[in-house]
């Protein structure tokens, strides 16, 4: 992403944006939101021995979570710079938006720093990570057309 390059406006249809949340652990955090405020746990992904992504929704609300090992090893699986890892700490919040094309968004991405490179995840997405001007972490994906319902 170059400053330099002429800015294009992102002709991407924005779906969703759905908070990640990073936390130590992430069995801890469950209870308060299916437990407490009914929230179905619609997902979940394993890290070693403990949960290391959680999705949770309610209506329209979704929230992730993703424990901080999880997020240093698949940082470091997509040769992320290490510092990132490090800047999602407890309680640090990234937003995910899915988007209807990664090429358009990706066109108008001139002014933020690339932290993940694009690549195509298990899960069905085509995603990419990048920093803000604003130091917020943003990851923005669109379903593979092999995943597309």
């Amino acid at each position: 992403m170059h400053p330099d390059q002429p800015k294009a406006k992102a002709k991407a249809n924005m779906k969703k944006a759905t908070p990640l949340i990073t936390v130590e652990a992430i069995e801890p955090c469950l209870p308060f939101w299916t437990d407490g405020l009914d929230f179905e746990l619609v997902a979940t992904v394993p890290h070693e021995d403990s949960i290391g992504f959680a999705m949770l929704q309610r209506g329209g609300v979704e929230l992730m979570y993703q424990s901080h090992a999880s997020i240093a090893a698949d940082l470091s699986a997509s040769g992320a710079p290490a510092t990132l890892a490090a800047t999602m700490t407890d309680g640090t919040a990234a937003l995910f938006i899915e988007v209807d094309s990664l090429d358009d968004v990706l066109a108008a991405l001139t002014e933020a720093e690339l932290l993940v490179p694009r690549r195509q995840t298990f899960y069905g997405m085509d995603e990419v990570f990048v920093r803000a001007p604003c130091g917020t972490v943003i990851g923005f994906a669109a379903k593979l057309p092999e995943a597309v319902e």
